[in-house]
């Protein structure tokens, strides 16, 4: 396997690390020499085997590199395997992480290196921990059995990393407690699950998944408790796994769970408050109450949460209520929550339901600036999705985002909703960057917050910071599709190829046949040079739209990159048609993509011109995709950036 003097490259770190040397050193300095030496003989000849090279030997310990990641995990087995089965046995710590590094003489640098480091000291004795890089590489190795250990804060490490435990026979895997080493101090985080319908009426679904939802937000104003975000949490509704489990896929340490049974006027509340390491009921209750009394009933359980975690918080409780009572009739607050148990569901259909209750609410309660809010957002996302003219959409989502505001301008959702239309419709830049950031002050778990900022960063060209943002959204909400996907994307503008098809295998792990995630992984194929399996992935995704006109715009770039000139012509074709059936289509972004494929930037510019003129928000973000460096490099590309105000 060559080695060339200072290069760069993409290898596999696998520290080792034998414990307990110096002690046994004290102790019985002979039996110590013979077992460093024993397992310097395994290290050699087994990291050999499996193509790898030692690079370093400190003290008791080594660094060695590989070009597969497959590789080096079955080194791990075998080294750990003969080290725990044969005289004299020697205790073992193993650590592996795939990442960049550069290699100079014999000497390796790179963050990689910190990282793989720091992996292998939270190791235990006979246990190989990896890095989430290395299991997404290795999770299909039928031979190799792994075991998630969940997230750990480590020193000098900006985000919390995901670890897996080597499960194979004979290796030692851990409990999560029982895992210590180079950790940042634990920082207080909180999972709500949603509570449980307990109503006779399964209508009641929506006013238990509400309670959840207000217990979630209120909870985001506790002073040093990070909350995770509503879909991720919400991911685990109906579902009976294990608490430990849920806390590991969260990164949380306590988890909320309870259940409503609404009848009539009269509510039943029932929560309790887990330690997530042990299962442990740190406490619960039982609230029997008035409708009327809805929001003290919620303050009521959100303090007590707080106070139960009060020795372990960094800043005290604020003074200001939890709950704001937004609304005083009942009914009003219903129709509200109904309205947020549709407008979850993400399609347009159940969007115009949202919307219904929303203005239904209003219309008990005149004053009900959440609900406007929600309006607002409602009929963004319309516009954005191609549901309604444009024009139309975001006109009204600015009267409803503005009557929020007007009313009470510390609801954060009346920060996104006044957003949105100034990102994806007006291009008023530094408004949609003051109102986000905003909505994210007032609520720091605002993950569509953080999602819109991303893309903002985008089109201002600043796509490390657009990463940045996307990676601690993704902190909050780790389970959320939209953030998993956004973050993909971020990737694949920031050029990290693996990094975004790595994010679209763990969409395809949610549904398998999620169209945006096959093309997010075409797209990262095809930009590291192989258009040919791209163009399959594209296939699929054309033939998962059951549309003869539809999904095509891939599909066409992919034909021109691979020089199908007549193939991505009749893609072309297929596009015009559907634009002349569906004249209210804004099909000009893919129509620009495929003609760049083919190299005509006359027809590029003129279909991004027509963007513009149409005001497709997104045209101000996929110009930065990587394929558009061949627009940029023309004096016509400054003009279409001084048209969008960039």
């Amino acid at each position: 396997m060559p080695y060339i003097c200072c290069m760069r490259q993409l290898a596999a770190i696998l520290f080792a690390d034998m414990t307990g040397y110096t002690a046994l050193m004290q102790e019985n300095e002979q039996l110590a020499r013979k077992k460093r030496q024993r397992l310097k003989d395994v290290l050699e000849e087994t990291i050999t085997r499996f193509y790898g090279k030692i690079l370093q030997y400190y003290g008791d310990g080594s660094l060695s590199i590989f070009n597969s990641a497959i590789d080096s995990v079955h080194a791990a087995i075998e080294i750990q395997r003969q080290l725990q089965q044969e005289e004299p046995k020697v205790a073992l710590r193993i650590g592996i992480h795939t990442g960049d590094v550069t290699i100079e003489e014999e000497s390796i640098y790179g963050d990689g290196v910190n990282l793989a480091s720091r992996i292998e000291s939270l190791a235990v004795p006979g246990g190989v921990f990896i890095s989430e890089r290395v299991y997404d590489d290795i999770r299909n190795q039928q031979h190799i059995q792994t075991r998630e250990l969940g997230f750990f804060e480590l020193k000098n490490v900006k985000q919390p990393i995901r670890v897996f435990a080597v499960a194979n026979s004979g290796i030692v895997v851990p409990g999560r407690n029982e895992v210590r080493g180079k950790t940042a101090a634990p920082i207080n985080r909180l999972a709500v699950l949603p509570f449980v319908n307990m109503s006779a009426d399964p209508e009641n679904e929506y006013f238990s998944d509400g309670i959840t939802e207000e217990l979630l937000n209120a909870l985001t104003r506790v002073d040093g408790l990070q909350v995770t975000s509503r879909t991720s949490a919400f991911a685990f509704k109906g579902k009976n796994d294990d608490i430990r489990d849920i806390a590991i896929q969260l990164n949380v340490d306590k988890v909320l769970e309870g259940s409503v049974r609404k009848a009539g006027n009269r509510v039943r509340i029932t929560a309790q408050l887990i330690n997530a390491a042990d299962g442990f009921h740190i406490w619960s209750e039982t609230y029997d109450r008035n409708l009327v009394d809805i929001f003290e009933v919620q303050d009521e359980i959100s303090g007590i949460i707080a106070n139960k975690l009060k020795e372990n918080l960094t800043v005290s409780r604020k003074s200001i209520p939890l709950v704001k009572a937004a609304v005083k009739n009942i009914d009003a607050y219903t129709l509200y929550l109904k309205g947020l148990h549709f407008r979850n569901k993400l399609t347009p259909a159940d969007t115009r339901k949202a919307i219904e209750c929303f203005k239904q609410a209003i219309a008990i309660e005149p004053n009900y600036a959440h609900a406007y809010a929600m309006v607002a957002q409602a009929y963004s996302c319309l516009g954005s999705w191609g549901q309604m003219i444009p024009h139309t959409a975001f006109e009204i989502a600015h009267q409803y985002a503005d009557k929020a505001l007007q009313l009470d301008d510390t609801v954060p959702e009346s920060h996104i909703a006044k957003a949105m239309p100034y990102l994806y419709y007006e291009w008023k830049w530094q408004q949609a960057h003051d109102a986000l950031q905003k909505a994210i002050q007032l609520n720091p778990g605002a993950a569509d917050g953080y999602d819109l900022l991303g893309f903002y960063y985008i089109a201002m060209g600043q796509k490390e910071l657009a990463v940045k943002t996307l990676e601690e959204a993704e902190q909050i909400d780790p389970l959320s599709p939209t953030i998993i996907k956004s973050l993909g994307t971020m990737y694949i503008f920031a050029e990290r190829f693996d990094d975004a098809i790595r994010q679209a295998e763990k969409l395809l792990d949610i549904n398998p046949q999620m169209r945006s995630s096959l093309e997010m992984k075409a797209w990262g194929i095809g930009m590291k040079g192989d258009w040919h399996t791209a163009m399959q992935l594209f296939e699929e995704v054309h033939r998962l739209t059951n549309h003869p006109l539809k999904g095509l715009m891939g599909l066409g770039y992919a034909y021109g990159k691979l020089g199908m000139r007549d193939k991505a012509m009749e893609c072309i074709h297929k596009l015009e048609l559907r634009q002349e059936q569906e004249p209210d289509t804004v099909i000009d972004g893919d129509l620009a993509a495929i003609w760049l494929s083919l190299e005509d930037l006359d027809k590029t510019f003129y279909y991004l011109n027509e963007c513009i003129e149409k005001r497709m928000g997104p045209v101000a973000c996929f110009i930065e995709y990587p394929p558009y460096k061949l627009v940029k490099a023309d004096p016509r590309f400054e003009e279409l950036k001084a048209k969008m105000g960039i």
